[in-house]
This record gives structure tokens, C-alpha cells and sequence, in this order.
């Protein structure tokens, strides 16, 4: 059985990580770089960094919060949002980033996927995908949920995939922020239809929450609220999911 890694997510707006439902209504939650740390020594496997203005605000991301994390960081970071041209991918790995995700600029330039795998590697290489249910089926939605692309969610994930990228960030934007669980069921379709790992996001409140993304395909689950609300640590959480029969990287101590 693969290990379940447990992806605490920090969205920084303009240095600060913030927290909104459904990406509005944005309230802050902390210093990135104390509260990566705080989280590493909790025993989270990886980061995720997103800076949630960046593409709204047409600039690129704050190089300087990536290097104030990577500096207090040991496990993998990716890094997220502002990113249109592989010299910007490039400059966040030289920052310390390990991944890159691309969200919207892939959307409008899709071979993006293509020139940053050849150039970092598929490992290096993130496909963010924010998605909203639409009847029986998703819809790409960019710039934080404001834009609607008329794209299913499905063929372009599997698109993105067969252009290079190594691992989906997916997340349900109308499950962000609500505590009311995953969207399994476009999880599970994800999940299905390509063969990388997939990091469920959206929704996230309890641990049988994690346990049913897992069960539905994810191969690794992400949650803010919980985290920065400290509803959950992550060792406690770890220890839970431990119990429900998820493959669990232990927490060292000491």
C-alpha cells in the first residue's frame, strides 16, 4: 500500500497566508515561513504554497516569501501561482521550490506543460486545476473562481497529463473552504482517468473526510482550515487516519 501524504496548504496574499471560502472572503492566518515550520515539525509531508493574487493581480510570485520558507523547510515545497513562462517556474525552483504548479496560464497555453517538463522534468511539473460542478459534470474555472472556461474538467486533466504534467492539484471550487468534504465523486473521475498521483483539495474538515478521498483515488490529501484554525495538528490527525487503515509516514519525535 502507497504512503497517504498529508499536504498542509498555505495561500499567501501579499506575504500573509489568508483563508476564504470558495477563494473570497480572505482572512489571514499567519506568517508562511513560522507556519511551514510549525507544520513541518508536526509532521506534514510536504507544503503547498500558493500565492492567490498573483495571477489577478497580473505579477509574478513573491520570490522572497519562497526563500524565507525554503529556509525554515526541510520537507517538499511546491510552489504555485503567477507562473506563465518556464523562466518563471525556473526561478521559483532556484528560490527553493522542488514542484511548480500552473493553473491559469496553462489553461491559455497548454504546451507551457510540454516546455516545462522537458526542461525540469514531469517531476517538477504541477497541473492546478480548480473545478466546478456544472449539472453532471466540471467545469474549468481560472483567476481564483472568477472566470468560467467552459472546459471539462476531465479532458483537461488528461490533456495536461499527456502533455508533461506529473502530479494534479485538484480542487473543488464550490467544496473550498466549506468543511463539507471532498467532492468525491469528481475525485474519483480524476482519479480514474489519469495514471499520476492526484492531491485532493477542497472541502476538507475531518478525518473520515481524508479516508473517503483516499478511498475515492487521491494519493495524497490537502487542508487548510483545519490546520490553521487549530481544529487539528498534523501528528494528531496522522494518528487518526493511522487507526482508520491509511499507510501513514510516521511522525518523528524528538
Amino acid at each position: 500500500m502507497l504512503t497517504t501524504r498529508i499536504i498542509p496548504c498555505l495561500d499567501v496574499k501579499d506575504g500573509r497566508v489568508v483563508k476564504g471560502v470558495k477563494f473570497q472572503g480572505l482572512r489571514d492566518a499567519g506568517a508562511p515561513a513560522e507556519l511551514a515550520h510549525a507544520y513541518e515539525t508536526q509532521g506534514a509531508d510536504e507544503i503547498i504554497l500558493l500565492d492567490v493574487s498573483a495571477t489577478h493581480e497580473g505579477r509574478a510570485h513573491q520570490i522572497d516569501t519562497v526563500r524565507r520558507v525554503r529556509e525554515k523547510l526541510s520537507i517538499p515545497l511546491t510552489i504555485g501561482g503567477g507562473v506563465r513562462q518556464p523562466e518563471d517556474a525556473g526561478r521559483l525552483l532556484d528560490a527553493g521550490a522542488d514542484k511548480v504548479s500552473v493553473n491559469s496560464a496553462a489553461v491559455r497555453d497548454p504546451e507551457l506543460l510540454s516546455r516545462m517538463a522537458e526542461r525540469f522534468g514531469s517531476q517538477c511539473t504541477v497541473i492546478s486545476i480548480d473545478g466546478a460542478r456544472v449539472g453532471d459534470h466540471w467545469e474549468v474555472v481560472v483567476r481564483g473562481g472568477r472566470e468560467k472556461t467552459g472546459m471539462d474538467a476531465i479532458e483537461w486533466v488528461k490533456r495536461a497529463v499527456s502533455l508533461g504534467a506529473g502530479e494534479v492539484l485538484l480542487t473543488s471550487w464550490d467544496r473550498d473552504g466549506t468543511r463539507s468534504g471532498y467532492d468525491l465523486d469528481f475525485l474519483q473521475a480524476v482519479s480514474e482517468a489519469v495514471r499520476v498521483p492526484v492531491i485532493a483539495s477542497g472541502g476538507a474538515n475531518t478525518p473520515e473526510h481524508m479516508v473517503e478521498a483516499v478511498e475515492a483515488g487521491a494519493d495524497a490529501v490537502l487542508a487548510a482550515s483545519i490546520f490553521h484554525d487549530g481544529d487539528w495538528t498534523v501528528d494528531a490527525l496522522k494518528e487518526v487516519l493511522a487507526d482508520r487503515g491509511l499507510c501513514i509516514r510516521s511522525v518523528a519525535k524528538g
